[in-house]
């Protein structure tokens, strides 16, 4: 007998798979206060344990619970792959959205939700790849570690960074990772006419999260003071935006503008910024890429109108390039003065692999045979994964969620914002994607 999910009309698995993750609310506000990874946990253990998979659930603190899966793969000489995705979501007030952020609603050809794109699908195209494979009666071409993490959203300090650090086992022999923000389609306008191409996260910048402390004297809201903490922090925000870091070039930067420079027929070599605008909407991730980054996220000061408070606080997310950790600091603490204390509240590693490698072969190869003729473009990432964590056990981690998207969609601006949402024939796009990089690979 048909049931609501397998008869006619049926959502198409991951679609569904997707849909019910997000109606999970796993919103993770950092600093320890999060809700609802181990319902989502669960959810996923069911879905391996369908497949005839034996997950491990482990609580790293109270309800933040990461999920760990083996599946065997043909040839058991080969290093495992890490594939990994994170249940956590970051916070969305409904007030700015046209749809609930938690309902799952289904649009236009869209799944609509917070975690649609951030990573939600790929969540899902993860469980439906793998229950496409085993369910035909096939494996991997190596063996898998599966792990769905919880806090990705907050560093991975109660998901992958305790995972590694008081379970290395479960990662040993694994020699490569793959998760979350590549191998999705971006439309250049090029001379020919529009061109889809898709960009293959190879690297990420590092992550320091720091707080800055502006101190004065409390008093009276109606005095007269030339130490007011609010005023103080607000001048060193404001020096902040108005500073302009300087273009800095990564291998993996430089071969993604000579790709673009081929793309767009003109000379390599020119203004980078320039030629990363000229990718639409691609350039909403891109231009990150060409610079440090730091921007003020949280401002906190005062209890009351009358009273001037002798304590500001503003939070700010600095991502520099790998390595470059201690000098952006440094110029960060030139740029706002001794009037000004900064506080590391969590830093994390930049990471920057080969594209010339057989798993990114395997990847394009998998793109290839769903997308003809589309050019696969290395691209460092903005921000960070969890492979971040992974990367202390020498794995080397590469983003790849493919995705086929239409041109109008503007992708980046999914990421952490409003009115998040997929394409469901993405979805599917990607599922087959993955089942034959995982049945290849």
């Amino acid at each position: 007998m048909a049931t609501p999910e397998t008869g006619p009309g049926a959502l198409e698995a991951t679609t569904r798979i997707a849909r019910d993750l997000i109606r999970l609310d796993t919103t993770n506000w950092g600093e320890g206060k999060a809700r609802g990874e181990a319902e989502a946990a669960g959810y996923v253990s069911a879905e391996l344990e369908r497949m005839g998979l034996r997950p491990c659930s482990y609580e790293l603190a109270p309800g933040r619970v990461t999920v760990v899966a083996e599946v065997e793969g043909r040839d058991g000489d080969r290093p495992a792959l890490v594939l990994h995705g994170h249940t956590d979501v970051v916070p969305a007030d409904p007030a700015n959205w046209s749809v609930d952020p938690f309902a799952g609603e289904i649009r236009d050809g869209m799944l609509w939700g917070r975690g649609a794109v951030d990573m939600k699908d790929m969540d899902a195209m993860i469980l439906t790849a793998l229950g496409d494979l085993l369910g035909a009666g096939e494996l991997p071409a190596r063996r898998l570690v599966v792990a769905f993490f919880s806090d990705e959203e907050n560093g991975g300090v109660y998901g992958s960074h305790p995972m590694v650090d008081e379970h290395p086992e479960l990662f040993a022999h694994a020699s490569e990772a793959v998760s979350e923000v590549g191998g999705y389609s971006v439309t250049l306008p090029t001379p020919g006419g529009d061109r889809r191409a898709y960009l293959l996260q190879s690297g990420e910048k590092a992550l320091v999260w720091v707080r800055l402390i502006a101190t004065g004297a409390a008093a009276h809201g109606s005095r007269h003071v030339d130490d007011n903490a609010v005023a103080t922090l607000a001048r060193a925000v404001a020096r902040i935006a108005d500073h302009r870091w300087p273009v800095r070039l990564t291998t993996t930067t430089r071969a993604l503008l000579d790709e673009l420079a081929a793309l767009f027929e003109v000379e390599p070599g020119g203004d980078p910024d320039e030629l990363v605008l000229r990718t639409g909407s691609a350039a909403g991730f891109l231009r990150a890429t060409l610079r440090v980054t730091s921007n003020p996220t949280v401002l906190t000061a005062g209890y009351k109108h009358n009273v001037i408070p002798d304590r500001a606080e503003a939070l700010v997310d600095l991502r520099p390039f790998p390595g470059q950790e201690s000098e952006v600091l440094a110029e960060l603490a030139a740029i706002l003065g001794p009037e000004i204390e900064i506080q590391t509240v969590h830093a994390d590693i930049g990471l920057e692999e080969p594209f010339a490698a057989p798993i990114v072969d395997a990847m394009v190869a998998a793109l290839g045979r769903h997308d003809p003729g589309a050019p696969v473009l290395p691209y460092l990432m903005s921000g960070g994964t969890d492979n971040k964590a992974l990367a202390k056990l020498g794995i080397r981690g590469y983003g790849f969620a493919p995705l086929r998207l239409t041109p109008e969609l503007d992708f980046p601006a999914m990421f952490h914002g409003v009115d998040e949402r997929v394409p469901l024939d993405a979805l599917a796009f990607g599922r087959a994607v993955l089942a034959d990089f995982l049945r290849d690979g």
